[in-house]
């Protein structure tokens, strides 16, 4: 009975010893487990820690590019602020007024040379007025003769821009034909100068031969060069 007993203790402190033997395991596992798992979190944060810290770089290479974007886009103003002051002094030029009719003198004289097939006429525009004017193109010719109004035909030679100071001038020659066949030909009473883009006329004296030779063609015979010009043909 008494070893019965004993023996049932000796089971019951083996069955015991075995479930606490057990449990410590459980808990040894669990706490490795968990070492595990807390090391595995940490490296995940250190590794999500790691990409923040990548991708604030990223971000502030972003910025760096971004700011080297607005810096460039700064200096591109700047450039562009020095072009526009470029352009503003282009526009000061061009805010000077056209010459008008009534502020420049206008002369004509025979300017034929010796044995030129042509005869020719120069004119010339004198600013007399106290500003700078602009002027470019062709002024307006008309021949007042005895068989009416003879407009000049444009050269066709390229026309510049020209700016005339006060007291400047600048002169585009006429070239006609002689008249050398002994007739009467066409009489030329008086010349009509009209400075460009203007509508008010200048009416002056001809300097030039006295007469036209008649002609049948078709266009007229007189010529006109653009401002600049001087002499037979421009």
């Amino acid at each position: 009975m008494y070893g019965n007993r004993r023996k049932a203790l000796l089971v019951s402190a083996a069955l015991v010893g075995g479930a606490l033997l057990m449990t410590a395991c459980q808990d040894t596992d669990s706490g490795a487990a968990h070492s595990s798992s807390s090391a595995a979190s940490a490296g995940k944060d250190a590794t999500s820690s790691g990409s923040s810290t990548t991708g604030s770089n990223q971000d502030g290479g972003k910025d760096a590019s971004g700011s080297g974007s607005s810096g460039s886009g700064s200096a591109g103003k700047g450039s562009g602020g020095q072009g526009t002051a470029a352009g503003a002094g282009s526009g000061e030029s061009a805010k000077v007024g056209k010459c008008r009719t009534d502020e420049l003198k206008i002369t004509a004289v025979d300017s034929t040379i010796t044995g030129d097939p042509d005869g020719t006429v120069a004119v010339e525009l004198k600013n007399k007025g106290s500003r700078s004017c602009a002027m470019s193109g062709y002024a307006g010719v008309d021949l007042k003769t005895s068989a009416g109004s003879l407009s000049a035909k444009r050269t066709g030679e390229k026309p510049t821009p020209i700016v005339l100071k006060s007291g400047q001038s600048v002169a585009f020659g006429i070239s006609y034909p002689v008249n050398k066949s002994g007739g009467s030909g066409v009489r030329v009473t008086g010349l009509l100068v009209t400075p460009p883009n203007e509508t008010k006329t200048v009416a002056l004296p001809w300097p030039g031969a006295a007469t036209l030779p008649v002609t049948d063609g078709a266009g007229s015979p007189v010529k006109v060069g653009p401002l600049g010009s001087a002499g037979q043909g421009g």
